[in-house]
């Protein structure tokens, strides 16, 4: 039986041939944060736009309550989303997104792909250590209440989590009450249990890819949008003065316009 899923979608005023994008959140996040800025950006430009949200996260099945959901079953939430679509979408994730959105791609096939701010090929154990140093109060709670909002539990947390200086704080307070709980299980199918396998998806899935990062990201730093870059035997474009939340962030139309560009060439054959 298909779970009950929170898709936004939009239309372009004009009907084109493009093919429909479907947008894949991050952690802590639901489909909400495409809607923001992206959903409209991209109708506008003529593509059918789908954002998904996760089961238990946003207005989805699961009444927001992650705990005890796994990488798996976000897959699973896609290729449900994807199925609905009816046509083999080009795949826009962010960070815990895009891991999905690769072990999505191990068995399912996409027109393209493009990865913000996308969780290392090795994992998030470097992120989790930076966790440690910065906010050892924050870390300690949520391993001991095994759950991951402690890490994002206050504009503050959120503001360094997801943020840049510029972005105001009432923008983040905005945000901040929108952000989520995430589940601890998936948190450690990140660090160990699964991890993605670039060289299966690529074998597999041999489509255009565009990795895109922020230059102060705390989440996953350049380098390591680098590392994830050079799986793919690509290089990542890092923006200046951007934050983890790319689709956010007050550089947003940036990103957005350097998507549409690519995928202009991507479409046109180039």
């Amino acid at each position: 039986m298909a779970l009950q899923l929170e898709v936004i979608s939009r239309q372009p005023i004009i009907p084109t041939d493009k093919p429909p994008i479907l947008f894949v959140h991050g952690a802590w996040h639901a489909a909400w944060c495409w809607d923001e800025h992206f959903l409209p950006y991209f109708a506008e430009q003529g593509f059918p736009v789908h954002a998904l949200s996760f089961r238990a996260h946003g207005q989805s099945e699961g009444n927001r309550k992650p705990r005890g959901k796994r990488i798996t079953h976000y897959v699973a939430d896609v290729a449900q989303v994807a199925t609905q679509i009816g046509h083999p979408p080009i795949l826009i994730s962010h960070s815990m997104g895009a891991l999905v959105v690769e072990k999505y791609l191990e068995t399912h096939p996409a027109r393209a792909a493009v990865y913000l701010a996308p969780v290392p090929p090795q994992g998030v154990l470097g992120t989790t250590l930076r966790i440690l140093r910065r906010h050892p109060g924050a870390f300690l709670r949520a391993n001991l209440e095994t759950r991951l909002y402690p890490i994002v539990g206050s504009p503050r947390l959120t503001r360094d989590a997801f943020f840049s200086a510029e972005m105001s704080d009432e923008q983040v307070q905005t945000y901040f009450q929108q952000i989520q709980d995430e589940s601890y299980l998936a948190f450690l199918d990140m660090l160990v249990f699964t991890l993605a396998r670039p060289q299966r998806v690529r074998a597999r899935n041999p489509i255009p890819i565009l990795v895109l990062g922020a230059a102060h990201d705390r989440i996953f730093t350049p380098r390591e949008v680098q590392s994830f870059a050079r799986a793919y035997a690509t290089t990542a474009e890092i923006f200046p003065n951007t934050a983890h939340d790319m689709m956010l962030e007050t550089t947003w139309q940036q990103v957005a316009e350097r998507i549409n560009a690519w995928l202009g060439d991507v479409l046109a054959g180039k």
